[in-house]
């Protein structure tokens, strides 16, 4: 087996999710539209996941948990909806330039919609400035989107100082926490948003599920899928209840270990890059160490291009990424690094590196030694 080191990327199922899936594909395969057994049974699963997902995040309100397909849908659905709801032209949207591209191109589209949009920067550590959104801010703002935690670096945003600046000024705040959720404690109600996007196989759950929360019924959002009346009416289509159920297991077994493993993470990437620093002259990390997500480690390799540097660490057994997954093959720098200020060409030698529930220090050592072998070809 390879040493699995891009768990930001995806993470592997955790076997009670697997379990959980196929006992929901065969026990629990009615409509939940309906009104007889079978569909009351999927109901009842699906209500169960809700409340799962809910206690992971802080929810009071699990019916604010409305499933999707995953992240880039969940962010789909807040940005255009919020559009959708409010058809004015004059409408203003505020997001970073640091963002997954789950948001930035949403926000490209609604440009080319006639919609004003505010890119903001972000300082050298990937960090959104909350006094820049209050100066962004307009009576036109309808919506500002910033990540809570950024997927390739793993910076932090100040999100609860952001969401009173919008809740002052009358904006609604979604953040997308695809990357945070179930690494991170979050308490919805202590942050202030008013939408929150996760997905499940980012903390062992199930792919092609995902969910965003909503903090009140008439938030003012559109559906993007028209037809039935499925999930309060804001995404028609029968729902996948064994995802969900999957999602749902994946939430509680996140809840129940939270405490204990993001510090363990935190020392198995902090050993890490102390191994990569000492060994390595010149390498750089790049983020937010000391206030950033425990299980990220996004640094540079002098000599190396990052893609070359992946295959080189492939033959010898590890798996790592550059960048995000959603634009590998791209031979352009990092869109985040680029924000950050960091060189194009130090930015191309990139490497993420993102611990997950199962490794090791033994897979922590021999992944620095390889690294340490490898910068002296």
């Amino acid at each position: 087996m390879p040493i699995y080191l891009d768990h930001n990327a995806t993470t592997p199922a955790d076997p009670a999710v697997i379990t959980a899936v196929a006992t929901a594909m065969v026990e629990s395969w009615g409509n939940p539209s309906t009104l007889y057994g079978t569909g009351k049974n999927a109901r009842r699963i699906l209500d169960a996941s809700r409340e799962k997902i809910a206690a992971l995040i802080g929810a009071d309100d699990p019916s604010g948990i409305i499933f999707t397909s995953g992240g880039t849908e969940g962010n789909n659905m807040v940005l255009f909806g919020a559009r959708c709801s409010h058809p004015s032209h004059r409408m203003h949207l505020i997001t970073s330039m640091a963002e997954h591209k789950a948001v930035l191109r949403p926000c490209r589209r609604l440009e080319e919609q006639g919609l004003d949009v505010t890119y903001l920067p972000v300082d050298h550590l990937g960090r959104v400035d909350p006094g820049a959104i209050r100066r962004a801010l307009t009576p036109e703002t309808r919506l500002v989107s910033i990540m809570f935690a950024n997927n390739e670096v793993g910076t932090i945003n100040p999100i609860a100082e952001i969401s009173e600046i919008c809740r002052t000024s009358g904006a609604l705040f979604h953040t997308d926490a695809v990357q945070a959720v179930g690494k991170v404690p979050l308490d919805v109600k202590a942050l202030g948003v008013d939408f929150l996007t996760l997905s499940a196989h980012k903390f062992h759950g199930p792919r092609g599920i995902g969910a965003v929360w909503i903090r009140q019924p008439g938030s003012g959002l559109a559906p993007l899928l028209h037809g039935g009346s499925q999930e309060r009416g804001l995404r028609a289509g029968t729902e996948n209840v064994a995802g969900a159920h999957g999602l749902g297991v994946a939430a509680e077994i996140a809840f129940q270990r939270i405490a204990a493993d993001a510090p363990q993470m935190r020392i198995l990437r902090d050993r890490l890059w102390e191994r990569i620093r000492i060994e390595i002259s010149g390498a750089r990390v790049h983020g937010d160490m000391e206030n950033g997500l425990p299980n990220v480690l996004n640094v540079s390799i002098p000599g190396w291009e990052a893609e070359e540097l992946v295959f080189a660490l492939e033959r010898e057994g590890i798996e790592a990424g550059h960048g995000s997954a959603c634009t590998t093959g791209q031979t352009t720098p990092s869109h985040v690094l680029l924000a950050m200020g960091i060189p194009p060409k130090e930015a191309r030698a990139s490497l993420r590196f993102s611990i997950g529930r199962g490794n090791t220090i033994e897979e922590i050592d021999k992944t620095a030694d390889v690294l340490g072998r490898l910068s002296f070809r």
